[in-house]
């Protein structure tokens, strides 16, 4: 079984994909770590702020790798600022890592439409030859690894989650590619004594949990749920990689299949649409979510409700991220491998096991105070 190398309090962190979210979940490391007693006492914006023994700062980010010129090369704490990143400033200026970020493998981490865009929107892929990456992980002795690939990544996602088993690195899985929910790679992770969380992150407050929470409300009403949509827009990076259509086909899996498991009966696909609808560039990291739910309560009469929620996207998902890789420590530090079913129902779209918010949170905590998950 993996034990952790490390006796110090921290967590060695490595990131694949220096975009919006890596840059949400390093400038909040440092807010944390900077922040007043009262925000630690409150543990604002957090499920815990002490977890197990780690708090946020307890993350040290010991490497990184991306795929783009503007951040190959660069200190962390630049490259996170570089284009085409365009997130809320959260620190005013970012202390110096240590840390430079690495050519990674680009595979299909980059869609041929994204060069199509003017230089301050879209990718532009890096000359420098790809690091071992591997090795990189060994030299920098990280402990878990955290991928921010874009949506679609298919075959890179799976080449980090091997380089993960290969350098004995257990893995948060924050994009919808399924790899803790998919039994071969969840058998892979659990005979290498590696634990994963994982796929495709749900944001602190975000389009997905709100719906699901609500589609669970009508469920336990009584009102039947006939028809609902879930439209997206956001003008990032991830939105303009989401025009190519051809790359969403696992994206509206996780989604839909969010909303769907908390329904006694799913819907008719027909009568059930979710995911991301268009590009607006002014929004940047902006995303607006427009929900409707269309259903019958007593006696058959009509019910519907639409809501309109806006969020800033990186951020929302920041915190939720600093759970996952706290949880994936302390399996590390608890011998425990396979895929981490309460953490991976709390934070992620399409855990290997669905379960209701609610009983996913007191998973969770069963699993901090150190019950053994089932």
């Amino acid at each position: 079984m993996q034990t952790s190398p490390s006796s110090t309090g921290k967590i060695r962190l490595a990131i694949v994909g220096v975009g919006n979210c890596a840059s949400s979940l390093v400038q909040g490391i440092q807010y944390y770590r900077e922040a007043p007693p009262e925000v630690r006492d409150q543990h604002l914006g957090l499920m815990h702020y002490d977890l197990g023994g780690y708090t946020p700062e307890s993350i040290e980010v010991v490497a990184a790798f991306d795929v783009d010129k503007r951040k190959v090369g660069q200190p962390l704490e630049k490259a996170i600022f570089a284009l085409p990143n365009c997130t809320t400033q959260i620190v005013n200026e970012l202390k110096p890592t240590g840390v430079k970020v690495q050519m990674g493998v680009p595979h299909d981490g980059v869609s041929d439409h994204m060069k199509d865009f003017a230089e301050h929107r879209a990718f532009r892929l890096s000359s420098e030859q790809p690091v071992d990456v591997v090795q990189a992980l060994k030299d920098s002795r990280a402990e878990v690894l955290i991928c921010y690939l874009p949506v679609g990544s298919e075959e890179a996602v799976q080449f980090y989650a091997q380089c993960c088993l290969e350098a004995k690195v257990a893995m948060v899985n924050c994009m919808p590619v399924f790899i803790a929910s998919r039994e071969d790679w969840a058998e892979k992770f659990k005979a290498a004594g590696l634990p994963i969380v994982g796929d495709d992150i749900k944001s602190q407050v975000g389009a997905t949990i709100v719906h699901r929470v609500l589609t669970k409300l009508f469920s336990d009403r009584g009102v039947q749920l006939k028809r609902t949509y879930q439209l997206n827009t956001g003008g990032n990076t991830d939105f303009l990689n989401m025009l190519n259509h051809n790359r969403l086909k696992s994206k509206k899996i996780s989604k839909t299949a969010a909303v769907q498991s908390q329904l006694p009966v799913p819907l008719d696909p027909d009568n059930i649409h979710i995911g991301p609808s268009d590009y607006v560039p002014w929004q940047n990291d902006n995303k607006v979510c427009f929900l409707r739910m269309e259903g019958e309560g007593f006696a058959g009469v009509p019910l519907h409700l639409e809501m309109r929620l806006s969020v800033e996207d990186s951020p929302n998902s920041a915190g939720v991220a600093i759970e996952a890789i706290r949880c994936a420590k302390l399996a590390l530090d608890r011998k425990v491998s396979g895929p981490l079913y309460s953490i991976s129902s709390y934070t992620m779209k399409h855990p290997p096991v669905q379960y209701p918010d609610s009983e996913a949170y007191q998973r969770v905590e069963d699993f901090i105070a150190g019950k053994i998950e089932v």
